[in-house]
C-alpha cells in the first residue's frame, strides 16, 4: 500500500467515525415527551364481542394514558393500605355504568363493580414519563333493564395516589334481544 492509498483508509475512517458520533449525538439530543405527574387519559374504543347469539354482553373498552413520573399500575400483592381489598385504592382503574333513561344518562349501581386492577409497570419504564393503552373487559347487558343505550365515565389512578381527569365513553348501542 502507498503513502496515498494508507491516507485514503484513513480519511474514510475519520469520516466513518464522524458520521457514526454525529448520528449517536442527534439521537441522544431527542427530547423526550414531558406529562404531568397525574395520569392524563382519554377515550380510544369500544369493542363489542360477538358471542354468537346476537345479543350485545361483553366488550372491550380501550383507554390511552399518559403519566409524567410513570407510577401506573399495582402488583397483585398490593393490598396493604391504601391498596387493601375494601379501601378506596384497591382498584386503580374505576369505571361507572350509565343507562339511558327518557333522554338522559342516569348512573346505575349494579350488585358487581367494573373497576379494575391495572397491572404494574416496571420500574425502568417509569423513570420518565409514559404513555400507554389500558384495555378492560366488561360485561355489560343489564339483563333488569329494558335500557338499549348506555355509557362509561372512567378514572386512572397513579400509585402516588394522583387521579386523572374523568373521561366519558360515546353513547353504546346494546341488542337486548333478537
Amino acid at each position: 500500500m502507498n503513502k496515498l492509498e494508507t491516507h485514503r483508509f484513513s480519511s474514510k475512517n475519520i469520516l466513518f467515525f464522524m458520521g457514526l458520533f454525529l448520528l449517536i449525538w442527534v439521537v441522544s439530543c431527542k427530547k423526550h415527551e414531558v406529562y404531568p405527574i397525574e395520569p392524563v387519559i382519554e377515550y380510544k374504543d369500544f369493542i363489542k364481542i360477538d358471542n354468537g347469539t346476537s345479543i350485545d354482553n361483553k366488550g372491550f373498552l380501550i383507554i390511552n394514558f399518559t403519566d409524567g413520573d410513570g407510577d401506573i399500575g399495582l402488583e397483585t400483592e398490593d393490598t396493604l393500605p391504601p391498596y387493601n381489598i375494601n379501601g378506596d385504592y384497591y382498584y386503580n382503574c374505576l369505571i361507572d355504568y350509565f343507562e339511558l333513561e327518557n333522554d338522559s344518562f342516569v348512573k346505575i349501581d349494579l350488585p358487581f363493580t367494573f373497576n379494575v386492577r391495572v397491572p404494574y409497570i416496571e420500574e425502568d419504564l417509569a423513570n420518565r414519563g409514559i404513555k400507554g393503552e389500558v384495555q378492560v373487559e366488561v360485561y355489560f347487558n343489564n339483563i333488569n333493564s329494558s335500557n338499549d343505550s348506555i355509557r362509561f365515565e372512567v378514572q386512572l389512578i397513579d400509585r402516588a395516589l394522583h387521579k386523572s381527569n374523568i373521561i366519558t365513553t360515546p353513547s353504546i348501542y346494546v341488542k337486548k334481544h333478537l
